[in-house]
């Protein structure tokens, strides 16, 4: 009898689109898996290609942020990370941008993993809102990138 209900349960569920994760989150653990796949030497080209395939005004700040991470630590390689424009020291993600687009959000964001040198007490950020990059954002982002990889 038990056999009977566990059958018609599953059987139930088949076809069914997953409720865990929305189709952004499931895009970005595809393109991961791609990212996993291809030549770490075009690390570069994949940064710059998806950046063109922002929508404005994502793209002026992908292209704005790559100049000034690649100018503040010239150390860091870029790669894609989950589909996003990403830094790496040593292979490990340093900071990221993410498009306002990407998870539908009202807008984008740098952020930083664990691997940023950015600890400060007990309680520090790890991502910033993005609404516009003026001359204060960009020297404010260079210096944390600096420090991020110090």
């Amino acid at each position: 009898m038990k056999a009977a209900k566990k059958s018609a349960k599953s059987t139930a569920a088949v076809g069914k689109k997953s409720q865990v994760f929305t189709d952004e989150e499931r895009g970005a653990m595809k393109a991961r898996a791609q990212e996993l796949k291809a030549d770490k030497a075009d690390g570069e080209s994949a940064v710059l290609a998806a950046i063109a395939a922002m929508r404005e005004p994502d793209r002026a700040m992908g292209e704005r942020l790559h100049a000034i991470i690649k100018a503040s630590a010239p150390a860091l390689s870029p790669r894609l990370w989950y589909g996003m424009p990403a830094y790496a020291k040593d292979d490990k993600v340093v900071c990221f941008f993410q498009s306002a687009q990407k998870f539908k959000t009202r807008y984008a964001s740098l952020g930083f993993s664990d691997k940023a040198n950015l600890d400060e007490g007990r309680l520090w950020p790890v991502a910033f809102a993005l609404v516009e990059l003026t001359a204060a954002e960009e020297a404010r982002i260079g210096a944390l990138v600096k420090k991020a990889v110090s």
